[in-house]
């Protein structure tokens, strides 16, 4: 069987179990929205492995979202990491700091 799904809708509410082939064509530029359509797969009640396939033509703008994406999940790796513990290993003065909006910032 084949079922054939935008990003958009294929990201929302939808729980594809019997998925075990996830097709990418169309690129996305926020690499959380792609994640989300392919985690559809990834749900309980899954038994089987599932393996993404992503089609990028070479030399396109494709080529280059993908680009960016990869970028953009490289950059994210290194600020914060697989998850997101380190928030909850911040002391209290480094978290106000964090999350201060500073009057300068404002001002300008």
């Amino acid at each position: 069987s084949l079922f054939i799904l935008s990003l958009r809708a294929g990201g929302v509410g939808l729980n594809l179990t019997k998925a075990n082939h996830v097709f990418h064509f169309d690129r996305w530029w926020n690499p959380a929205v792609e994640d989300q359509a392919t985690d559809r797969a990834f749900r309980i009640g899954q038994r089987k492995n599932v393996f993404v396939h992503k089609f990028v033509s070479m030399g396109t703008m494709e080529e280059r979202i993908d680009a960016m994406i990869e970028d953009k999940k490289r950059l994210s790796s290194l600020v914060v990491g697989a998850d997101e513990s380190w928030l909850t290993e911040l002391d209290n003065d480094t978290f106000k700091e964090l999350i201060a909006l500073r009057r300068s910032a404002v001002l300008e």
